[in-house]
């Protein structure tokens, strides 16, 4: 299998770690070794047991494709008012759904994403829109769909919703759209979606902003995680190798999130165990040495296909287009799935993730001005970190769920997720050179640390009736803490630290680190109660209320606290045609502040933004295509700024830089649409405009373009060639511009500008045979020279020159 001699050096055995060498093993073997006994298992399910009670035929066949591990395609409210005897005895899933339905004048076609609940052939019949039946309250899997858009999702209310059904603007990278683009981090899928900018710090982190925001709310599987999702935390280097699909909603989400940004919240949703056995391995290989390996494995465990399991290993080795800098990762997934009744389903699950960066630039990587103040400019390769410069991040998780469905359709769900993101930085990057000498020195520190995180959730919903309608309810509670420890080396000695900074290679000696010079020890707590209602009020109209009380509280190094904070939620849904609904919604959010004090020391009051949004939504073709058009806009009270009159004659020893809250509103619409437009030709398009002002009118948040466009598509041709697809995207920003403080000359004010500009991607795949295919990337196309972050801390960073990525898969 390895035989070219590119693949025999990067697959040596004697050069490999052993973790590396793991996966390349398992990568050779799994097809012999495995793929006998998830065939003799899959063999074995053509028929179950089923014990199904009389009620609503909805919920009956709910149930019995949850537990036949099906997805089924429902028309939307045709089964409202029909009921079953049950199902009791042994049947095969084609039999299920015939018994079921006898009598209903509905089928179950099987199709290959699952069955489709269709009417039974009578003359002037119409076609109803559809929605899925999915298990795990998370929404429906895309894995498999084809899909660049979702079916339903639970991200914003705990309710699984079709798009149009939620009243909040939501983005959606699936699956296949990060396999057709090769989006392998999570800074790919942000840099992917709609309205998002993606500002990178330096090499080993970055942030992400939304409507004029800092996105600070990261989820797993709908769980927050209770820490700063920024800067060294690891959340922005998590390979997207185990997620089905990462869910975006804009705006503040206070209901289920409790404390966090009004930017908005990102969802991962991990992949889960299939009922048939499935695999694939990927091999790819690109520009700068970018090496990659990954292997899936997914099936039943048990004759009875009652346990499913599923497990990911990829392995990266990427270099870069800065000098002297490379990181290799490597990632490891493993879930259960175990039918502990036919109502009951438990899931456990693991996963690890180590980044190892070597030669990491720091704070950008490349100075904007020289000692006097001037303006330097330097090449695009220019990387401001020695060689011993490294930021090594790494996660381990563990998660369960316990979910069990009661026969009056309500559900009730329990999840847990322990977490531990660590740290290790030891950093050294050039300062401002010399006017005259060219000469710079080298900033060393070193910070190393560890955030444990436990999240647990709980909550029930279900439906009931009132005023002779049927609604929804959810009734929830959540518990969360996080413990970070953390030691700062800021006391380094170094040796003759001068070095040419115009013909900079990275050599240096690493210094003596000395006594640790600061230590963190801080606890966070959050607790909180929610509950969502949503009520049919009419056939086409539909309202959400909900609420959540909140605690938070912050111990230790740092301190603050919020204790019964009531963050309100609503939504109205209007129904114009079978296709298209106008909605609005009212959203809230709050953060404590822990780190920004004023000119008094005194710390600024907690940070509360409010979400309000009106708009369109259409849903067409079954729900295959969805489109939405927005307009909005995101209030914040106390929002720090640096308080520059003070800061350049600072008056208060105990406080030499301060901040100082302000308001800042930002108003403006975006529009978005993600699907099928026609068979084989799939489409992601979004459009944003924004401003973000603060109360006396001055833009903030300026670096964040006001306008945006991102494109993504393909098509699968037909005829002769339909074992092409073939497909690009586009990605454009307005002027974007930052107002720096230029030190070096006396703390003048100078402004920094970007031009427009555009980004174009090309991807191609060929279907060689049934089971391999290959994939090309090329991005940047035109090779397109832009930075991807100007300011911080007085440095640039600049975007990905032209990049190419060859891949490679079989599936078994």
């Amino acid at each position: 299998m390895l035989t070219s001699p590119l693949l025999r050096r990067r697959f040596n055995p004697d050069s490999c770690k052993p973790l590396t060498l793991v996966i390349h093993m398992a990568i050779v073997s799994t097809a012999s070794v495995l793929s006998p006994a998830y065939a003799q298992a899959q063999s074995s399910m053509a028929v179950q047991t089923y014990d199904i009670p009389a009620g609503p035929l909805s919920s009956a066949i709910n149930r019995f494709a949850q537990q036949a591990g099906v997805a089924i395609i429902v028309p939307s409210n045709t089964l409202q008012d029909l009921t079953t005897p049950g199902l009791h005895g042994t049947y095969s899933e084609q039999g299920g759904f015939e018994a079921l339905l006898r009598g209903t004048g509905f089928t179950a076609v099987n199709t290959p994403n699952g069955y489709r609940l269709d009417p039974l052939p009578v003359a002037g019949a119409l076609e109803l829109g559809a929605t899925e039946v999915s298990a795990n309250q998370l929404g429906t899997i895309t894995e498999g769909t084809g899909s660049y858009t979702p079916g339903s999702i639970a991200t914003a209310t705990r309710m699984v919703l079709t798009p149009r059904e939620t009243p909040q603007s939501i983005s959606v990278v699936t699956r296949q759209a990060m396999d057709d683009f090769g989006l392998n981090s999570i800074d790919d899928v942000m840099r992917h979606t709609p309205g998002i900018t993606v500002a990178t710090y330096d090499s080993d982190r970055t942030s992400y902003y939304s409507r004029g925001f800092a996105i600070k709310n990261f989820q797993y599987d709908g769980i927050p995680i209770l820490q700063d999702a920024q800067y060294s935390a690891g959340h922005t280097l998590t390979d997207t190798a185990i997620y089905d699909r990462v869910e975006v909603i804009k705006g503040a989400t206070g209901l289920l999130t409790g404390a966090g940004g009004p930017g908005g919240t990102i969802n991962m949703v991990r992949k889960k165990p299939t009922r048939e056995f499935k695999a694939h391995v990927d091999l790819g290989a690109g520009s700068w040495d970018n090496y990659r390996s990954e292997i899936d494995v997914s099936g039943p465990l048990t004759e009875s296909g009652n346990v499913r399991g599923r497990a990911v290993a990829a392995y990266q080795d990427k270099h870069s287009f800065m000098d002297h800098y490379s990181r290799d990762s490597e990632v490891y997934y493993g879930i259960l799935e175990i039918d502990l009744t036919p109502d009951t389903l438990l899931t456990l699950g693991a996963d690890y993730q180590d980044n190892n960066p070597k030669g990491s630039s720091w704070s950008g990587s490349a100075s904007l001005f020289n000692s006097a103040g001037e303006r330097i400019s330097t090449p695009r390769s220019f990387n401001n970190g020695t060689k011993w410069s490294s930021w090594k991040q790494y996660t381990r998780t563990v998660f369960s769920t316990l979910e069990h469905n009661f026969e009056n359709g309500w559900v009730v769900k329990g999840q847990y997720n322990h977490q531990i993101n660590g740290y290790n930085a030891p950093l050294g990057a050039l300062l401002d050179p010399d006017v005259t000498t060219g000469l710079a020195p080298i900033l060393a520190r070193k910070y190393t640390g560890e955030y444990v995180s436990d999240s647990g959730d709980l909550f029930a919903t279900g439906p009931f009736s009132l005023l002779g309608r049927e609604h929804e309810l959810v009734i929830g509670a959540s518990v969360a803490k996080s413990h970070w420890t953390g030691k700062d080396y800021t006391n380094a000695k170094m040796v003759d630290n001068a070095y040419d900074y115009y013909n900079w290679k990275g050599d240096a000696l690493e210094p003596d680190w000395g006594a640790v010079t600061s230590y963190n020890d801080e606890t966070t707590r959050q607790t909180g109660t929610y509950m969502t209602g949503r009520f049919s009020l009419t056939d086409d109209l539909t309202l959400l209320l909900g609420t959540r009380v909140a605690d938070y509280t912050l111990t230790g190094t740092s301190q603050a606290k919020d204790t019964g904070k009531v963050l309100p939620y609503a939504g109205v849904i209007y129904d114009l045609t079978e296709n298209i609904s106008a909605y609005a919604s009212y959203t809230e959010i709050f953060l404590p502040q822990s780190y920004y004090r004023d000119r008094d020391n005194k710390m600024l009051e907690p940070d509360e933004g409010t979400n309000y949004e009106l708009g369109l939504k259409g849903e067409f073709y079954d729900g295959r295509l969805n489109s939405s058009l927005a307009y909005f806009e995101v209030h914040q009270d106390n929002r720090p700024e640096a308080d520059t009159s003070y800061n350049g004659n600072p008056t208060n020893p105990d406080i030499e830089y301060a901040y100082k809250g302000i308001k800042a509103t930002t108003k403006g619409y975006e529009a978005e649409i993600s699907g099928e437009l026609l068979p084989g030709w799939q489409l992601q398009a979004g459009y944003t405009h924004k401003v973000s002002r603060d109360q006396s009118g001055k833009k903030v948040s300026t670096w964040e373009p006001e306008d945006q466009i991102n494109l993504y598509t393909s098509y699968k041709l037909t005829g002769d060639l339909d074992k092409l697809t073939l497909g690009g995207g586009v990605r454009w920003q307005s002027t974007g511009w930052q107002v720096l403080t230029n030190w070096n000359k006396g703390g003048t004010q100078e402004k920094f500008s970007q031009d427009p500009y555009w980004l174009v991607d090309l991807m191609a795949r060929y279907q060689i045979s049934k089971n391999l295919s290959a994939t090309v990337n090329l991005n940047n196309v035109f090779d397109k020279s832009y930075y991807t972050n100007i300011g911080f801390y007085n440095s640039s960073y600049y975007g990905d020159p032209r990049n190419v990525m060859v891949s490679t898969r079989w599936d078994f």
